[in-house]
C-alpha cells in the first residue's frame, strides 16, 4: 500500500510548509498537586474547578513513543522516543520489540520526519538547524549503525522527489544548493551516498517521477496565477504544457502519482467543478475516468496497492474523515478495524507485500494508540500508547459544527468545552464560559476533527475552544478557497466574528469573554482583529504572525519565489501602487496604535517564513505608543516552537496571560521559562510569574 512513493518523509517535510506553529510533546506523571490557579477565586464555582489540572509537561512534552513504522520486509519496527530530552529513532525486531536499540544520537532538535529506505537497509530522516527549515537528509545504516549526511551542503533544503518498489537502493532528491530558488534533481545512491545529477533546473517549481525513478512531469507557475504541467520524456521537458490551471484551481488541482507500470496517472482535480475529484488518466490516450467525488469536500488521501500502485481506497474530510474502499480486501480490512477501534484511524506504514500495517488510532478523549495489524492473520496487536500519562485525564470530546457566515458560506468548525460544563454532552454548556478562538495557520490549510493538544489544554484551563475553517481554508472546494482572495482584513476576519457571535447566541460564551489566538496566519488574524476591530476580542496571543504584509512578501524563503504570483493574487500585489496601498491597509503594523486589548507575542529568531522583524516592528510600534505588550523570543526556534522545553515555556506564559483576561485557571509558570531558551524582550510585568525575567 502506498500513497505515491513511501510518503512518510514527503509528508513530514511538506506539512511544515503551511502549518501554523509546530509543537512537540513530552511525558511527565500527571498530578493535581501544587497546580492551583492564580485566578482560582474566579473559577471555584464552575465545574472545571473539580477537574484535575493537566500538567503542561503531560500535554506538550515529549511523547513516550511516536512515529511508529514497519520495515519494508516486515522484519523490523521503528519509532521515535526521548533520549537526553530529545526525540531519537529506535529500532527493534518485530518478534522482539523489547530488544530495542537507539540508532541516532540527536541532542538538539527532533527530526522533522523519517522513513525506512526502500531496500530496508537504512533509515532516512530530515533535520534543520535552529528552525531555519534548511532540511538536510541523513541516513543511518541498520547493520553498522553508521550515520551519513547524505546531502552535505550549507543553506540547502532537500526535497524527496521519488522512491521505487523496484529500484530500492536509490531515490530521487531535489537540492537547491546551486540556486536557492530552484531544486536541481539528483539520483541518490543510498548505500554509497553518491549523487548523480539528473536535471539542472532553472525555472520549474516541482517534478514527478514514476516507479522506475524516471522524471515524467515538471510544474511551473503561469501568468494566470495557476500551474502549467509539462511532460518529460528521456530527460527532456516539453516546450508546451500538457495541462494547465488558472488561479481558481491552483490549490485544488495536481497530479497524484503514477501506477507502477507508468500507464495511469492519477489526478486530484477541480477543473470544471468546485470540489476536487479523483481521476485516472490513461497516459497514452489522455482519456480520464472519474473515480470518486464528493459535493461538500475535496478528495483527500488515497491508499494504493503496493505492487500495482492502483488506488484501493480514498478519503473525504468534511466534518470528519471518512474512508471509502474500492477493493474488497481493503473493505474487509477497514471493516475489521472499525469493529475494533474507537474513533478515527489510519495506516501510517506497511510492508512491501501489504500484509502488515502499522495503524494509528485517535479516540479523541484518550491518548492516541498505535497497533500492528496482521491482515492475513486478522490480529491487532498493541504497539504503543503515545502518552500513557494522559490515561484517565479529563480529556474532552470535540464537537464538529457547520456554522453559517453572514453571506451564506458554511464554516466547518470544531468546539471543545471545559470539563464538567456540559453534563448532557449536547455541545452547549449549562451556562456561558469564556472562550478562545484558535485560528489555524496557512491560511491555505484547515482544522480537522480529532485529538487536539491545544484544545485539550485550554479546555482544561476552563475555556471553550473554537477552531473555524474560515474562507481561504483548504479541503472544501475551490470556491471556498477563492472566497478569501484579497480578503485578509475583511471577510476572512468576519468569518471568525460570525462564528463568535454564533457561539454567543447559542449560550456557549458571552460578549467580552472571548480571546483570539493563533500561529502564522492565525497570528496575523490575532493582530488584525486587535488592530482593526479592537472591540471584538478581550485579548490576543500571536505566535509567529506577520504584522506587515509588504515586508512579509519581501522576506519569503527563496524557494517560494517561483510561486510568488499566487501570493500576489491572493494577498495583494506590492509591485503596483494600488496593490501596495491595499497591502499596507491590510497590515496590522500601521494600525498598531489602535490596539486596546492585552497582547502576547511569541517568535522564533530563525523563522524563514515570518521573519523576526515582523514581531519586532509591531512591538516597537506599540511601545512607542505606550501600549502594553508582552514579547517572548526563542533564539533557537523557527516557525513555531519544536523543542518541548520551549513549547512548554511559551504555553506557560500564554495560560498565565489568558487567566486574568478571561478568568480561567492556570498552572503557575514556575521554572518553565528558566528551563527554556526564552528571552522576555518586553512586558514581563504583564504576566504573573514572569517577574524580573525580562531581557533574560
Amino acid at each position: 500500500m502506498t500513497t505515491s512513493y513511501r510518503n512518510g518523509l514527503l509528508a513530514a517535510v511538506a506539512s511544515l510548509v503551511l502549518a501554523g506553529c509546530a509543537t512537540m510533546n513530552s511525558e511527565k506523571p500527571m498530578t493535581a498537586a501544587n497546580t492551583t490557579s492564580a485566578t482560582a477565586a474566579n473559577t471555584a464555582a464552575t465545574p472545571v474547578a473539580d477537574a484535575a489540572l493537566i500538567p503542561r509537561e503531560a500535554l506538550f512534552g515529549n511523547p513516550v513513543k511516536s512515529g511508529g513504522e514497519i520495515s519494508p520486509d516486515g522484519k523490523w519496527l521503528s519509532w521515535m522516543a526521548p533520549w537526553q530530552d530529545t526525540l531519537n529513532i529506535f529500532v527493534a525486531p518485530v518478534d522482539d520489540p523489547a530488544a530495542a536499540r537507539r540508532i541516532t544520537s540527536i541532542t538538539d532538535r527532533p527530526p522533522a520526519g523519517y522513513i525506512w529506505a526502500p531496500d530496508g537497509k537504512s533509515i532516512l530522516y530530515v533535520q534543520d538547524k535552529g528552525g531555519d527549515e534548511n532540511f538536510l537528509l541523513y541516513g543511518v545504516d541498520l547493520a553498522s549503525g553508521k550515520e551519513t549526511k547524505l546531502t552535505p551542503f550549507d543553506k540547502t533544503r532537500v526535497q524527496l522527489l521519488g522512491a521505487s518498489t523496484v529500484i530500492k537502493d536509490k531515490v530521487l532528491v531535489g537540492l537547491n544548493n546551486r540556486n536557492p530558488q530552484f531544486h536541481d534533481v539528483y539520483l541518490l545512491d543510498l548505500n554509497t551516498g553518491k549523487l548523480t545529477e539528473v536535471l539542472q533546473n532553472d525555472g520549474y517549481a516541482g517534478f514527478m517521477a514514476d516507479n522506475n525513478l524516471k522524471l515524467r512531469m515538471a510544474t511551473r507557475p503561469n501568468a494566470e496565477g495557476g500551474t502549467d504541467f509539462f511532460s518529460i520524456s528521456d530527460g527532456k521537458i516539453a516546450d508546451t504544457p500538457v495541462e494547465s490551471t488558472t488561479l481558481d484551481d491552483a490549490l485544488t488541482t495536481s497530479p497524484a502519482g503514477f501506477t507502477t507500470d507508468g500507464k495511469t496517472l492519477y489526478w486530484i482535480d477541480s477543473r470544471g467543478r468546485d470540489t476536487a475529484a479523483l481521476y485516472a488518466q490513461d497516459v497514452a490516450t489522455g482519456k480520464r475516468t472519474l473515480i470518486a467525488e464528493n459535493p461538500k469536500a475535496d478528495i483527500g488521501g488515497t491508499l494504493r496497492d503496493s505492487k500495482t500502485g492502483v488506488v484501493e481506497a480514498y478519503s473525504v474530510n468534511y466534518l470528519t474523515r471518512e474512508w471509502t474502499a474500492l477493493d474488497p480486501e481493503m473493505k474487509a480490512s477497514f471493516d475489521f478495524l472499525r469493529s475494533k477501534l474507537k474513533g478515527d484511524f489510519g495506516v501510517q506504514s506497511s510492508t512491501d507485500d501489504d500484509a502488515v500495517w502499522v495503524v494509528w488510532n485517535d479516540p479523541v478523549t484518550s491518548p492516541s494508540r498505535t497497533y500492528i495489524y496482521d491482515r492475513k492473520a486478522g490480529t491487532l496487536t498493541d504497539f504503543y500508547t503515545t502518552r500513557p500519562e494522559l490515561e484517565g485525564a479529563p480529556l474532552q470530546p470535540m464537537h464538529p459544527l457547520a456554522i453559517k457566515a453572514r453571506d451564506g458560506l458554511t464554516l466547518v468548525s470544531y468546539l471543545t468545552l471545559p470539563p464538567g460544563s456540559d453534563p448532557d454532552g449536547n455541545g452547549i454548556p449549562d451556562k456561558p464560559v469564556p472562550m478562545v478562538m484558535l485560528v489555524h495557520g496557512g491560511p491555505w490549510a484547515r482544522d480537522t476533527y480529532g485529538y487536539n493538544t491545544t484544545h485539550q489544554w485550554l479546555a482544561n484551563r476552563g475555556y471553550a475552544v473554537m477552531s473555524v475553517n474560515y474562507r481561504g481554508s483548504t479541503g472544501f472546494g475551490k470556491n471556498f478557497i477563492n472566497a478569501g482572495n484579497l480578503k485578509w482584513r475583511t471577510a476572512m476576519q468576519d468569518d471568525l466574528e460570525d462564528a463568535k457571535e454564533w457561539a454567543i447566541k447559542q449560550g456557549i460564551t458571552s460578549q467580552g469573554g472571548v480571546a483570539i489566538m493563533g500561529g502564522s496566519y492565525g497570528g496575523y488574524a490575532t493582530l488584525a482583529n486587535l488592530a482593526f476591530y479592537p472591540e471584538r476580542f478581550a485579548c490576543g496571543v500571536d505566535i509567529v504572525g506577520p504584522s506587515n504584509l509588504e515586508t512579509l512578501l519581501k522576506t519569503i524563503p527563496p524557494y517560494w519565489k517561483p510561486i510568488i504570483q499566487q501570493f500576489h493574487d491572493r494577498m495583494g500585489n506590492p509591485t503596483t501602487p494600488e496593490g501596495l496601498a491595499a497591502i499596507k491597509a491590510d497590515s496590522p503594523l500601521y494600525s498598531a496604535d489602535k490596539i486596546k486589548k492585552p497582547l502576547l507575542i511569541g517568535q522564533g529568531a530563525n523563522d524563514p517564513r515570518v521573519n523576526k522583524a515582523e514581531s519586532d516592528q509591531i512591538v516597537a510600534a506599540m511601545e512607542k505608543a505606550q501600549i502594553p505588550v508582552t514579547y517572548v523570543l526563542f533564539p533557537d526556534e523557527g516557525h513555531g516552537f519544536r523543542k518541548p522545553d520551549n513549547n512548554i515555556a511559551f504555553n506557560a506564559v500564554a495560560e498565565n496571560f489568558l487567566a486574568p483576561c478571561l478568568g480561567g485557571r492556570a498552572q503557575p509558570i514556575g521554572d518553565a521559562v528558566k528551563d527554556s531558551t526564552a528571552e522576555i524582550i518586553a512586558g514581563s510585568q504583564f504576566v504573573k510569574g514572569l517577574g524580573s525575567t525580562e531581557g533574560s
